[in-house]
Formats: structure tokens, sequence, C-alpha cells
């Protein structure tokens, strides 16, 4: 994988300020939700309070909003669990989903909220399970098969703004967190920006339960 940047071949680096916003350096991939690229720098910081109206970049407004960065009570746990089948075991972490749903929605009689458990390892193909699994942003979810953990995906440096949710972060940016929160995978993971996560830096789908204006830079 090859860095962004300086040319020195240091990693991409995301910074959440605390009580402020992310400061990114040496990524200059910054695409909306539909893939058109923004406007990015080398150094440039990025709104989380959800406030900015100049998202997805920070405009202040963070500051006479009072944000704060902190982890809030009643959160679910960072924890991994396994789900074990016949030729795949599935490792979901509940704490960092950002409830993209491409697990539920491409397949629901292995992805089933209704259910408990939630995960059925062998109700389709370890071959369709690996390819849903890999569409989940936030690392939630991974898996093993033939003794070998798929957590870590080979991609360019870069981060989506979804839309109406986090920033989608690919590549393997270095989340350099101040309270030393590490994701779950080290190649993607997701930061929310509605501000209201319970599990901040990391989005864990609040987003979709409050207001948040997205619009002033969805293209």
């Amino acid at each position: 994988m090859k860095a962004q940047g300086d040319g020195t071949g240091k990693r991409p680096r995301i910074e959440p300020l605390k009580d402020g916003p992310l400061k990114v350096t040496g990524l200059l991939k910054l695409v909306d939700s539909g893939g058109k690229e923004l406007p990015a720098a080398d150094d440039m910081v990025l709104c989380r309070c959800g406030r900015s109206s100049r998202k997805p970049y920070c405009d202040g407004t963070h500051v006479r909003a009072g944000y704060r960065s902190d982890k809030r009570d009643r959160r679910l746990p960072d924890r991994v669990r396994d789900c074990h089948g016949e030729d795949i075991t599935i490792h979901d972490n509940r704490g960092v989903c950002s409830h993209a749903e491409h697990c539920v929605r491409d397949l629901p009689e292995v992805f089933d909220r209704k259910d408990k458990p939630w995960i059925h390892p062998d109700a389709a193909s370890p071959d369709d399970i690996a390819r849903v699994i890999e569409k989940c942003p936030s690392g939630a979810l991974s898996y093993t098969r033939h003794g070998v953990l798929h957590k870590d995906l080979k991609r360019e440096p870069g981060i989506r703004v979804s839309r109406g949710g986090p920033f989608e972060v690919v590549g393997g940016p270095e989340l350099a967190d101040p309270d030393g929160c590490r994701p779950e995978s080290q190649e993607h993971y997701t930061l929310c920006r509605c501000g209201e996560s319970r599990n901040k830096p990391f989005c864990d789908g609040t987003h979709w339960n409050v207001p948040f204006d997205d619009a002033p830079n969805e293209g």
C-alpha cells in the first residue's frame, strides 16, 4: 500500500482533537457519498460536532456549541464475539458498528437482527458471507476461513463522507486518538461526524436517531 503525503513514506494520520475536529495530515483523497472528489489538503480539519456550516470541514462551531468528545455511559461494549460455522467464523464487534446495514440487506438469512443470536454463519455460502463482510465500512465484522483471519483490505488511503452518516476511512490511515482508542480494523473504520455517538471517535449509528443535516457539502 503506497502512502500519501510528503514522500517520506509516513502513513496518513487522523488525530481527533480533544473536544474539537479531526486533524487530518498526509491524506489527499476525500470524496462525497457519490464518489465525487472534494477539496483536500495535506493538512485539513474535518467537522465532527455535526454543526459546521462548511461540512465536511470544520468552521469552529464546536467551540460555541460546547462540543464534547468524551465517550458516554450506556454505550455498547467494544468487544468481539465469535460466531462459529462449519466453514467460516464470523467475528462481530457491535461497539464500533456504524449500522450501514449492508449485511442485513444483502444476506438477511445470515444477519437477522430480529434473532438472538443474530448471526447464522451456516445460512449461506462462505464466499457470499465473505463478500458481504468486506462491504462493512466500520470493521465491526470480519471473518476467519481456513485458519486465516480476514480483517483488512488493500486499498488506497482515503475518506468517504457518507450521506447522513460517518466518515468512512479506508487504506490504513493512522488513528492518533489522544485517549488511546484503536479501531477494530487498522485498515478501515468509521468516525462520528454527527457529534452524538456514545463511542467517540467511532460512529455507533446514532446519526440514524438524531437530527443531522449534512446537506451543505453533499453532492
